[in-house]
């Protein structure tokens, strides 16, 4: 067990029981509570639990819980522990795989995809701060990989594990989902460090009192970022199913090439920030990803469908260590990296939320026009790719009339 007083592990690799249990923290509030829901939507219409416009804003309810659980983390957090909210949280979302079994009223579904959803927000704040303080600076790129890598893990569970329960029906496949989701808890529960701090406090005395200006703009990239993630995340398996008519078992296949992009774009993007820097491999994730996402409603073949689907997918669980390594590039005082890494997943929350309403209202008033929605999720990566050059190019200028003056 852990020294919750030094952050020192008696052991030698005791540092990876709570990269564990953060990897499990991942894999069941974000992999699963959120990425599980994709393959269950053509079957959930097709069941008749609730209709095609419901199913889509029952996938929307997770991301706006998913806001809420970003803006509540800290202070729940700072009320009990890191340690104790994280476990909270994950026992909340398992209880709503549970609940979800039982299609009492669509208010009742709804409420606990919202309470999936803020358990995932929280756990997304928390997760990082406190599993890293208790491992090697130099193993911290690997854990920060390792954490998220669950996700990924999730993602791809979800397209190989739901086929086969649905095969026993949607009541056995939310339970299913619910018995892993306890099972992990339970494997994970005495893996966080032992009496984990509270929440330190936003700013302390010693530290500066305002965020670097620069970190803004991170923001509104992280912001638009989620804008585009979120059709593909939310409609693909749809898209190929019933808008292509491939059938769900295509589209499950095409969502397990999904999840193996997932498992890979952690490591894959944190490679590219140990090597090239956050802010160069942001660039190039960008670009790659706009591609991908505005390709992706001009092609019908399974190989295609395939391809883009393991690059897109490595996005939604990427772009969270490569976020995290550029807000530690720009803030490098320790206390103002949690506030700055807390506005960004508030601010990525905030418009993955409203994105996903907006989705849903779009796709609904076109009459299931699946294309328009990757058109406009290009569109937002391609914004976010063009502000970061034109700071980049501003940047480039200040620096240069500062030489100027200087001579």
């Amino acid at each position: 067990m852990l020294d919750s007083t030094s952050g020192a592990s008696p052991g030698r690799n005791a540092f990876w029981l709570p990269i564990w249990a953060g990897l499990c923290a991942s894999l069941v509030s974000i992999g699963l509570a959120r990425f599980g829901y994709t393959p269950l939507i053509p079957s959930l219409i097709e069941a008749h639990w609730f209709s095609s416009a419901d199913v889509i804003y029952l996938g929307a309810a997770n991301l706006a819980g998913y806001l809420l659980g970003a803006l509540l983390g800290r202070p729940l957090a700072a009320r009990i522990s890191n340690g104790g909210a994280l476990r909270a949280m994950m026992l909340l979302v398992t209880l709503s795989f549970f609940a979800c079994a039982f299609p009492i009223s669509l208010s009742w579904f709804f409420g606990w995809r919202l309470m999936s959803g803020i358990s995932g927000g929280a756990i997304m704040v928390l997760v990082a701060g406190t599993v890293l303080p208790h491992v090697p600076v130099a193993r911290r790129g690997l854990a920060s990989g390792a954490i998220f890598f669950g996700l990924g893990v999730g993602i791809a569970a979800s397209g190989t594990l739901v086929p086969l329960l649905l095969s026993s029906g949607l009541q056995a496949t939310w339970i299913g989902l619910g018995v892993l989701a306890l099972v992990l808890t339970a494997a994970s529960w005495f893996c966080w460090p032992v009496a984990s701090h509270k929440v330190a406090p936003a700013v302390s005395a010693a530290t500066p009192r305002k965020l670097p200006s620069v970190i803004y703009s991170l923001f509104a990239q992280y912001a638009l970022m989620a804008v585009g993630l979120v059709p593909a995340m939310v409609f693909l398996v749809d898209y190929v199913a019933r808008g292509l008519g491939a059938g769900a078992q295509t589209g499950a296949m095409v969502w397990v090439m999904y999840g193996i992009g997932a498992m890979i774009g952690p490591l894959v993007y944190g490679f590219l920030a140990d090597h090239l820097g956050a802010r160069k491999g942001i660039r190039l994730v960008l670009l790659v990803q706009a591609f991908a996402v505005g390709t992706l409603a001009m092609v019908n073949q399974h190989w295609s469908l395939a391809l883009l689907a393991i690059v897109i997918g490595s996005f939604p669980p990427g772009i969270v260590p490569l976020a995290l390594a550029r807000v530690h590039e720009l803030v490098p005082d320790h206390h103002l990296q949690h506030v700055a890494w807390s506005r960004a997943t508030v601010s990525f929350a905030s418009f993955q939320a409203i994105g996903g309403y907006s989705y849903s209202a779009i796709f609904n008033a076109t009459g299931g026009h699946y294309a328009v929605l990757f058109e406009i999720a290009a569109s937002a990566i391609v914004l976010a790719l063009l502000l970061e050059l034109g700071l980049g190019f501003i940047n480039r200028q200040n620096a240069a009339s500062v030489r100027v003056v200087a001579l």
